[in-house]
């Protein structure tokens, strides 16, 4: 289907095949044991452990759009951990963003680290990352990054990574298979959130790590049966359901967000408006903690809380987790899919109140 468009490809991605009586997309399968009679390997399902038919309906959704192998895992962390774990050993290189999401550098710091991996955090800029790829192992991007909104050329840094003998994994969770796909630019691994757009509703907590070849994708697979971080069946199946809207979801966000950034781009008293391009995460700043408090407060629509991508607006002064170099007035923003109107509306009333 990849000639298609994107929500054809959503909304058809990982059907079975059509037979009369069935349904468009089959209901989870909640088993621990399967029936299997003979040796281990007489069928694909033997364990609820080692695979589920849901798990592999939501990995071929996954894979149609990030034209991959795709393995579904019980989080966004636990996706990071099956790839960069298992990668580095005492006397290995890790190059990754002192300036993205804070749990590759927590994984860096507390386990990394003290099993005698060197850690090169640098920004999310093109010369930082090259002056820092020497002998390196590993090379973590996120593109862009959260919630600075910066981009690298992951291309040409994928190439340089690769003449060092490095492998090169992207978080391309604020992005996305229909904005970006991190493989077909080079790099070895795709890591997203499907917290985020993909599923799009706030009320799942999985990850996605795409791969080009089977086998990485077994070597992942082997990662996730030994520790344990499997999805929930009931869950990868709300994500494949939810996955049918991701085109439609990312069109509204994304206008949301570009009438967000003019909106607030015009006003003398919001400083450094930021926006990819792609995506629903808007920033920018307030400039004092007292303000930013007071326009969280005093918004009608747009939900204080820590996540982006979802349906619903929503909010937060970044700095309150101490984990991100950020003022402290610095709004995350990720527009939802509200009218457009009422949108701006909401943060045009709420950025009046909040004005000292």
């Amino acid at each position: 289907m990849s000639d298609r468009g994107d929500s054809t490809r959503a909304a058809h991605a990982g059907l079975p095949d059509r037979a009369d009586g069935e349904p468009f997309l089959p209901g989870p399968t909640f088993a621990a044991p399967y029936h299997l009679a003979g040796p281990s390997d007489a069928s694909r399902f033997n364990y609820g452990r080692y695979d589920n038919p849901t798990w592999a309906r939501l990995e071929d959704a996954l894979g149609e759009l990030e034209g991959a192998h795709s393995v579904v895992f019980s989080s966004g962390m636990a996706a990071v951990t099956a790839v960069v774990v298992p990668a580095l050993h005492s006397g290995d290189v890790l190059v990754a963003p002192s300036d993205a999401y804070p749990g590759i550098r927590a994984i860096a710091g507390d386990l990394l680290e003290r099993n005698g991996v060197e850690v090169r955090l640098v920004p999310t800029q093109d010369a930082a990352y090259r002056d820092a790829l020497a002998d390196a192992t590993l090379v973590w991007i996120e593109s862009p990054s959260n919630p600075g909104l910066d981009r690298v050329d992951i291309r040409a840094l994928a190439d340089a990574a690769h003449q060092e003998g490095a492998v090169v994994a992207v978080d391309n969770t604020l992005a996305g298979p229909l904005r970006q796909r991190p493989l077909e630019l080079g790099a070895d691994f795709s890591v997203t959130s499907a917290s985020k757009h993909l599923t799009g509703h706030s009320d799942l907590v999985l990850g996605v790590v795409a791969v080009s070849n089977r086998e990485r994708a077994a070597a992942l697979r082997s990662w996730r049966i030994a520790t344990g971080a499997i999805p929930g069946p009931f869950e990868a199946w709300l994500a494949h359901r939810s996955l049918a809207t991701l085109a439609l979801r990312l069109e509204r966000q994304e206008a949301n967000a570009r009438a967000l950034v003019d909106l607030l781009g015009a006003r003398d008293d919001v400083a450094g408006v930021r926006w990819p391009g792609v995506g629903s995460v808007v920033c920018f700043d307030l400039g004092t903690e007292d303000r930013a408090h007071a326009f969280l407060r005093n918004c009608q629509l747009i939900a204080e809380a820590t996540s982006f991508g979802g349906l619903h607006a929503n909010a937060e002064r970044r700095a309150r987790w101490g984990s991100d170099d950020v003022g402290p007035g610095f709004i995350r923003l990720s527009a939802g899919i509200e009218d457009t109107p009422d949108l701006l509306a909401d943060v045009e009333q709420a950025l009046a109140l909040s004005r000292p």
